[in-house]
């Protein structure tokens, strides 16, 4: 369930920063729902592949090349998905950064209390 309710919320930030920024279009709700399918497929198969490929320049840059490695998985969302554009890589580094941000802000909303 809560499955179910992180990519609900995943597709509501894709919508919403697709609105937001010029540089990303989107064509609906049901592109957005895709995008957010396809974007959770390749954080968990491609993301791993490309973080262990890039170790070396990720250390040499202190971390700072893992924006450009989230940018790549969201413009290969770009391709996979038809309603979906992202214009260049800096928007999809800005798009990935932000929809990093609402995504960790939106799924506090799912976590429950630990109380003792």
């Amino acid at each position: 369930m809560k499955m179910i309710l992180k990519l609900l919320l995943t597709a509501l930030a894709v919508f919403v920063l697709a609105h937001i920024l010029p540089g990303v279009s989107l064509d609906g709700y049901t592109s957005a729902l895709i995008v957010a399918v396809v974007l959770g497929i390749l954080r968990l198969i491609v993301k791993p592949i490309l973080v262990i490929l890039t170790l070396p320049i990720t250390i040499l840059t202190l971390g700072l090349f893992l924006l450009f490695i989230n940018a790549f998985i969201i413009l290969m969302a770009d391709y996979f998905v038809d309603g979906f554009a992202v214009k260049n890589i800096w928007y999809g580094i800005l798009f990935s950064v932000l929809l990093s941000i609402f995504q960790s802000i939106l799924y506090t909303c799912l976590k429950s209390d630990k109380r003792s």
